[in-house]
């Protein structure tokens, strides 16, 4: 699916804050093969939340439905009401198509209710997430669901191997393939289907992933868009700003207005529980474990 534009933000309210938050968490053993990780988050107030895509697509449970979401070539945008605790699992990179029984170049982008794929075994899996009543039960319920479809299909090998290689800064295509033992265009159908996306459009998002890394330290003033532009190997800083607007819908310098006015209203607004120390946007407890 993606991930929220930060693991944490906060909205003042009135005397308080109120804080939104996005937790990661390893997956169980048994799924580990197919599920990267497990999330939970929380909206915290009502809002539009913005998932900037990754290539990945996500199992994700909002305490209605339980959905895929995929956000292959441009940024997701849901609806969260303010008392919403959302559960997800990360299925890995080049590994989705196989799992799900549909290409994921098949599937509209957004969201489509896991029941419409897989049928009754999804809407049991509803009724127990739904009759849950902790985190641990219901992310047992999501990895649960995904060990039993495991026992029936298994994700290629070659399309995870193929993602993790276009991972690399630099990499091409063509050599991608070779390393694979197939051509470019078996390499493009492989990964459409596990991805919803060819190679070249992967690494787009990649690198766009790389660049959301940097926004704390262009916040701080640590680094410049044109430096980042250079060294994540855009043509020049139009070329990140086009691919930025493209991917996320935003320009650079919003993405940064936006992660510097959290920072400070982190430093403003919060303030520490007695008996504890005050907590500043460095070290917020809900930051990505």
């Amino acid at each position: 699916m993606g991930i929220p534009l930060r693991p944490w933000a906060a909205s003042p309210a009135g005397t308080g804050t109120r804080w939104s938050h996005y937790r990661e968490f390893g997956p169980a053993k048994e799924v580990s093969s197919t599920v990267s990780l497990c999330w939970q988050g929380f909206a915290g107030w009502d809002r539009e939340l913005r998932i900037l895509p990754d290539g990945c697509a996500d199992l994700v449970w909002d305490g209605r439905s339980l959905d895929v979401v995929i956000t292959a070539g441009a940024p997701e945008r849901r609806w969260l009401p303010g008392t919403a605790r959302t559960l997800g699992l990360r299925l890995r990179r080049g590994g989705a198509g196989s799992l799900l029984g549909h290409g994921l170049s098949e599937l509209p982008a957004g969201t489509t209710r896991l029941a419409d794929l897989w049928g009754r075994r999804a809407g049991r899996a509803e009724e127990l997430l739904a009759a849950s009543k902790s985190f641990e039960a219901r992310r047992n319920v999501l990895e649960a669901l995904v060990a039993e479809r495991l026992r029936d299909v298994q994700p290629d090998p070659r399309a995870i191997a193929a993602a993790h290689g276009l991972a690399t800064p630099g990499a091409k295509p063509a050599d991608v393939a070779d390393e694979l033992g197939i051509s470019e265009r078996g390499l493009r159908r492989l990964l459409r289907r596990e991805t919803g996306c060819g190679p070249k459009q992967l690494q787009r998002i990649l690198r766009f992933q790389r660049f959301h890394r940097r926004l704390p330290a262009l916040a701080r003033g640590r680094t410049s868009l044109a430096v980042v532009a250079a060294e994540l190997g855009y043509a020049d800083q139009s070329h990140l700003g086009r691919e930025c607007r493209l991917l996320s819908g935003s320009s650079p310098a919003a993405l940064v207005r936006s992660w510097t006015r959290q920072d400070a209203l982190a430093e403003k607004f919060q303030t520490a529980r007695p008996g504890t120390a005050r907590i500043g946007p460095r070290d917020n407890p809900f930051r990505n474990r």
